[in-house]
């Protein structure tokens, strides 16, 4: 079946780094467009990134726009996420998830992103 594991997250200070992961299986991961998508606390579900199959483009939320960069390994069935310049509206707990329809695609059990100091 379908699974998405996603780690990497902690807690860090505004300005720091994280690099998060999200292994995937079950399926053929190098045909699937993927994307990072977040949630804070009494908030909805947020778009964040995607990242085609190929990796060819890449699309990013302009909230976090030259600060974010999504990459994938296809052949490690892995995708990344490098966060620079965590702000705390950075904080939420982050899915990587399946497909064009982020919102109801398949989706991994998330890690939790806290920036404050």
């Amino acid at each position: 079946q379908v699974q998405l594991v996603e780690s990497g997250g902690g807690l860090v200070q505004p300005g720091s780094s994280l690099r998060l992961s999200c292994v995937a299986s079950g399926f053929a991961f190098e045909l699937w467009k993927m994307n990072w998508v977040r949630q804070a606390p009494g908030k909805r579900l947020e778009w964040v990134s995607t990242i085609e199959s190929d990796g060819s483009k890449t699309y990013y939320a302009d909230s976090v726009k030259d600060r974010f960069t999504i990459s994938r390994d296809n052949a490690k069935n892995t995708m990344f996420l490098e966060m620079n310049n965590l702000e705390s509206e950075d904080t939420a707990v982050y899915y990587c998830a399946r497909g064009t329809n982020w919102a109801t695609g398949a989706r991994g059990q998330g890690t939790q992103v806290t920036v404050s100091s």
